[in-house]
């Protein structure tokens, strides 16, 4: 089953201490790269969190966010540093003394002195259990997102699948009558120079020109890569790159297709080939 690497989550709880929310977004990458955004009582739990990230996830650029708003309580909220605010009056004091002219300070202007308000410190750690049983829920509604997306890059795929399959089968039909139709233009040419050929050499050289653009080896690798990538689908692992590689290899297989072509409607074919191919690699640059 396909993973993509694009999804979101966001999720929030209430506890004693306040309100705590991850918001988690993932785009694709390369490898897997977290990065985390965490208030400052959360920063030594990093480590942590990020190991949890990663058994998580396979690949993609994760952006991992947490909140904390403290709940309101009149008892120990708006504490007031009473020893700065008398440091600071008594400053003040001294300068109106010395610049009678200077304006009253208002009140609301120390309040926003640094310092002068202190917010009771809080155990970090209960937070942090909260917020890692919260990243766990986030982390799997993302992977939730993750794999429905994956199913639809899966559906696109096998229609891809399919089609290349019957442009194969198209080809591969029509082989016969493409060699036919080749030997029947050389012995044409041969006969327009009015000279006597030997007929055992002819049939040699028809051969080899028959060889140079019979493409059922192409068409042979083209269906064995369209099993390996239906296999990789139904597999539970990350195939994202293997998925990747047989892109490459579908598209060398068309490239053969086009340059033994011997007829328009092979051409044609190779060409349909390379824009479903194309159709398929933009889609799995997103497999996890």
């Amino acid at each position: 089953m396909l993973h993509s690497m694009t999804g979101f989550a966001r999720e929030s709880v209430e506890t004693d201490l306040g309100t705590l929310t991850w918001e988690i977004r993932a785009v694709n990458h390369r490898y897997l790269d977290v990065q985390f955004k965490l208030p400052e009582d959360m920063r030594p739990k990093e480590q942590a969190f990020r190991q949890q990230a990663s058994a998580v996830l396979g690949r993609g650029k994760i952006e991992c966010g947490l909140y904390f708003r403290r709940a309101v309580d009149q008892q120990t909220e708006m504490q007031l540093d009473t020893d700065l605010v008398e440091l600071l009056g008594n400053r003040i004091s001294e300068l109106s003394s010395k610049l009678p002219a200077t304006a009253a300070i208002n009140p609301i202007e120390i309040l926003r002195w640094p310092g002068v308000m202190k917010q009771p410190e809080i155990d970090a750690e209960p937070l942090f259990e909260e917020a890692s049983a919260l990243l766990d829920t986030a982390l799997h509604a993302l992977n939730g997102m993750r794999q429905s997306e994956g199913l639809r890059i899966e559906d696109m795929l096998e229609s891809r699948c399919a089609d290349i399959e019957e442009v194969a089968r198209t080809v591969r039909k029509r082989m016969p009558e493409v060699l036919a139709a080749s030997r029947i233009k050389q012995q044409e040419r041969i006969e327009k120079l009015d000279i006597e050929a030997d007929p055992a050499r002819l049939e040699v050289e028809l051969a080899l020109i028959a060889q140079k653009i019979d493409v059922d080896e192409e068409l042979d690798r083209l269906e064995s890569h369209l099993v390996e990538i239906r296999d990789a689908i139904a597999g539970e692992k990350a195939v994202g790159r293997r998925l990747d590689f047989l892109m490459q290899e579908l598209n060398r297989e068309a490239n053969t297709l086009g340059s033994k072509s011997a007829d328009t409607e092979t051409t044609k074919a190779a060409v349909d080939l390379k824009v479903l191919i194309e159709q398929m690699r933009e889609q799995i640059q997103n497999v996890e």
